[in-house]
């Protein structure tokens, strides 16, 4: 059994490690985690930058990588808490995106203002208890090769956004996205698909 394996199935010793690496009702790790801990564990490609205020909620039991020439912008949240984050190569991730694992980003996309792509669900079927009582519930995010997410979006778990996709402002997407589809509204329906033979959109 791994050292990994081993924390888990012991629920004592895993409540002293995450209180180890996260303050209690936080999910900001440590600063000794930050600072001599993350940076030996998570992957930071060549030219990747991360923006001076952007909050970086990563923990080291899960993975976090930023590919080659990628950018975080600033005020945006990043959390691996509950799954992992990875973003490829020359990825922009705009101002004021909240980004929740278990997500993967592609390569050449870009992420406009003040998206929400969260793979995280609270379960509530217990009345009894309060929703925090309640399990984490997570569902994969994929957003493939060469998106452009507009601004004011959000991506709900589950979802995968097929290769070159286009999701419209304000969006909703709660379904996933076929490859070379534009998609708008909420719930985001798709609008366009490209047509290889006549080589344009074609309106749905």
């Amino acid at each position: 059994m791994s050292l990994k394996e081993s924390i888990k199935s012991n629920p004592r010793l895993k409540k002293i490690i995450h209180w180890m690496l996260i303050p209690t009702n936080e999910a900001r790790p440590r600063l000794w985690v930050k600072l001599f801990v993350n940076p030996f564990i998570h992957k930071k490609g060549k030219g990747a930058k991360v923006r001076r205020r952007v909050r970086m909620d990563v923990l080291p039991f899960n993975h976090f990588s930023l590919g080659n020439n990628s950018t975080i912008e600033d005020f945006c949240t990043i959390n691996n808490g509950v799954g992992d984050v990875q973003i490829g190569n020359n990825t922009l991730i705009g101002m004021g995106n909240t980004i929740i694992g278990p997500i993967t980003i592609g390569n050449d996309v870009i992420f406009a203002q003040n998206i929400v792509a969260s793979a995280l669900n609270h379960a509530y079927s217990d009345v009894t208890k309060p929703i925090h009582s309640q399990p984490i519930l997570t569902s994969p995010i994929i957003v493939e090769d060469e998106c452009w997410i507009a601004a004011n979006v959000v991506i709900t778990a589950g979802v995968t956004i097929g290769k070159h996709s286009v999701v419209g402002a304000g969006s909703v997407v709660t379904k996933s996205v076929p490859p070379y589809s534009v998609v708008v509204g909420n719930p985001a329906k798709v609008i366009k698909q490209y047509n290889f033979e006549k080589a344009e959109w074609i309106r749905v």
